[in-house]
């Protein structure tokens, strides 16, 4: 019962997160969340190599392979 719960909770997060997500210029994504550190990695490459970073002061970083975006950090994840 507990773990329905949380799957629809899951899903409706998805859902309202679906709408932002197909706003971006990228069609293909890949995300990594990591639990103990709360940080979220959104990538637009499957493996990203990138040449700089700019850290912004909301605690997002900018992942940039020349002038590409390539992939974004975001610190305290769960908070946002």
């Amino acid at each position: 019962m507990a773990t329905a719960l949380l799957e629809e909770q899951s899903i409706e997060s998805l859902i309202k997160a679906t709408a932002h997500l197909v706003k971006l210029p990228q069609t293909k994504m890949w995300l990594d969340y990591d639990a103990e550190v709360d940080v979220l990695y959104l990538h637009f490459e499957e493996k990203p190599t990138s040449t700089h970073s700019e850290m912004r002061e909301d605690g997002i970083t900018l992942d940039y392979r020349g002038k590409d975006l390539v992939g974004l950090t975001v610190l305290e994840a769960s908070h946002r």
